[in-house]
């Protein structure tokens, strides 16, 4: 390559045509992308999430607990719902009270699951699952009379 050449290729001072000569054995050329690689290493508690799509559910979702209780009067019933505001699932256990109590506390978590979005379901003699909105409940206990 003379001097000359050399001058106007470092100053690009080259003409147009030749520009464009280049331009096109560039274009007409393939670009190959480098192998996308999988990353199978698990990733430690510690070490920052990776970024795009991915969420990991752990972070969303807390622990979830499920209260068993057992009330013995009727005030038993606010603290019942106390648990359901603060999106807890409870298990209400009724054979330890009086029948007219019991019917009374099922009237009170009725109206508050009502008014939270939730569920209550009967899940055996005189235990009843309430859930807030965030408790999806699947699948029914069927009752079973003796003979």
């Amino acid at each position: 390559m003379s001097m000359k050449k050399r001058f106007e290729k470092w100053f690009y001072l080259e003409d147009e045509e030749e520009f464009e000569q280049e331009r096109s054995v560039q274009v007409q050329q393939p670009v190959q992308e480098p192998p996308k690689r999988v990353n199978t290493r698990k990733q430690t508690a510690n070490e920052p999430q990776p970024t795009g799509n991915i969420v990991s559910l752990q972070s969303i979702q807390k622990s979830s607990k499920v209260i068993l209780v057992e009330p013995r009067v009727y005030a038993e019933a606010q603290d019942i719902s106390e648990h359901l505001k603060n999106k807890r699932a409870v298990v209400v256990n009724l054979q330890r009270i009086e029948r007219d109590q019991g019917v009374r506390i099922v009237d009170f978590l009725s109206g508050t699951v009502y008014a939270l979005g939730g569920d209550i379901q009967r899940i055996g003699t005189d235990i009843f699952l309430c859930v807030p909105e965030n408790v999806e409940v699947a699948g029914s206990i069927t009752d079973y009379f003796e003979r």
